[in-house]
């Protein structure tokens, strides 16, 4: 369960919230996402052609299944205040695919509660900057800039 309240967030704005388990993207991971979407292109699902004809010698996640990952990492973390009623996800402010992420690669996600505006209600939005680290490599994945409605629950103080 999260450590953050909706009325203590103010005072971590800047503040790393934390960093999330491993997550292996391996290549069923890839093919599934290729099928949800339809991106079928051959240097994420096409092995052999990969191994031989890209520059990364294999293939790589998507850069848009590498973002999909940000949400449900970061709930990991526990960015979602306990006395939230719910957290829904409100935009993306910026994102940049900095590194490939390599079929059987490990990513993390480290994230910074980067800021919040008061909204009407009690609700806040929420923006977090979030690092998709990748094992033994240098650059990130992908940073992004994400903004979250949170939603107090009944009784909740903002």
């Amino acid at each position: 369960m999260s450590n953050l309240t909706l009325a203590g967030l103010g005072d971590r704005i800047g503040q790393e919230l934390g960093v999330s388990d491993w997550t292996v993207v391996d290549q069923a991971r890839i093919d599934s996402f290729a099928s949800c979407t339809g991106d079928r292109q051959w240097i994420h699902v096409d092995v052999e052609r990969a191994k031989r004809e890209s520059p990364f010698r294999g293939p790589i996640a998507h850069g848009y299944l590498t973002l999909a990952m940000v949400a449900p990492l970061s709930m990991q973390v526990g960015v979602i205040p306990r006395d939230a009623a719910a957290g829904l996800n409100y935009g993306i402010d910026k994102v940049r695919f900095l590194a490939p992420v390599p079929s059987g690669a490990r990513v993390r996600l480290r994230v910074v509660l980067a800021g919040i505006e008061p909204r009407e209600g009690g609700q806040v939005i929420m923006k977090t900057q979030n690092t998709l680290e990748v094992e033994g490599s240098e650059k990130p994945a992908l940073i992004a800039e994400t903004l979250a409605l949170l939603i107090p629950a009944a009784g909740a103080r903002p």
